[in-house]
């Protein structure tokens, strides 16, 4: 049984990079590579935590279409339990269209699809309740599943003896609060990005933002900062934590697999500064490949890896 559940968001990324020039209307612009990936905050996770050794199942909706065969075929050989996965009818596999700068930057073109219909009697239940954690992966893009729906799942997760996490997305709809507020409270680790951070807080300052979200029931903040590191908040400490210098090639995923160094940080036992070191490392290591998984390390590679860059971090 997955000792962790990802549960949320699943998409397939066509990535294309370098992309030096968004072409006018008519216009044709070539990049250098241009390659299909799996994607989404759920996807991107659990591949991501799987490859570190934790065993991993995902919950979510895809289409009856090729790129759902291909999302589910990629997640079972990264030995993934895909048993929570739905097929959504006449409705697309969700897609972004990924466009990648020569400084590794990313934007965006992204459809909803399958994500869209994603609803709390999609779960199952049976495999939740042999899991440690349950995290939800992709908060606030899902609009048959946020706000009320998403707290009473994460209600019931905590009432079977699973711990809980969120990851936030951007709220391109404005009703931030509306929407997370109701789910802080039975929020064990809240893992939003600074920006997003700032939008549902009111604060600019991580060590603000950070105790407004305990204030409102969360236990454990981590704050993602990308080349600024994180910072990591509970009611008995607080780090923050420089990033780990790499060579960027492609940032698309990488606040996923800091998510899931967390996590695994959490499931493996490992105190707070571990747990915010290794999630670091492991957001680092995802920005120097192409693709929100291909640089992903396993967990002796990774521990190898911040051994060796100890001192950045110490």
């Amino acid at each position: 049984m997955p000792e962790v559940i990802c549960l949320g968001i699943m998409v397939v990324d066509l990535v294309g990079r370098p992309v030096r020039v968004i072409p006018e209307k008519g216009k044709l612009t070539l990049v250098d590579t241009m390659e299909l990936h799996t994607g989404g905050c759920a996807v991107n996770t659990g591949r991501a935590l799987s490859r570190l050794g934790v065993k991993t199942g995902v919950i979510g909706k895809v289409g009856t279409d090729a790129l759902g065969d291909f999302i589910i075929k990629e997640l079972e050989v990264a030995g993934i339990d895909t048993r929570g996965i739905r097929r959504a009818a006449g409705v697309n596999t969700s897609a972004t269209m990924v466009m990648v700068s020569e400084d590794g930057e990313r934007s965006f073109i992204h459809y909803i699809g399958a994500n869209a219909t994603l609803k709390p009697e999609d779960i199952d239940w049976d495999l939740v309740k042999g899991a440690r954690l349950l995290h939800l992966a992709g908060s606030l893009v899902m609009p048959g599943f946020d706000g009320e729906p998403a707290a009473g799942v994460l209600k019931r997760a905590q009432e079977m003896g699973c711990l809980t996490s969120i990851d936030t997305a951007w709220d391109a709809t404005g009703r931030w609060r509306k929407l997370i507020d109701p789910c802080l409270p039975y929020t064990d680790v809240f893992l939003p990005s600074l920006d997003e951070a700032r939008m549902l807080s009111g604060y600019e300052e991580p060590e603000a933002i950070a105790a407004s979200f305990l204030q409102r029931g969360v236990k454990i903040v981590g704050i993602k900062m990308g080349a600024a590191g994180s910072y990591v908040a509970s009611a008995k400490e607080s780090i923050l934590m420089p990033p780990f210098k790499v060579q960027a090639v492609d940032a698309t995923g990488a606040g996923d697999a800091f998510v899931a160094g967390f996590l695994a940080g959490l499931v493996r036992g490992l105190d707070l500064k571990e747990t915010a070191r290794l999630a670091n490392a492991v957001g680092a290591l995802a920005v120097t490949a192409v693709g929100a998984s291909s640089g992903i390390r396993s967990w002796e590679e990774t521990q190898g890896f911040i051994t060796a860059n100890y001192n950045n971090t110490n």
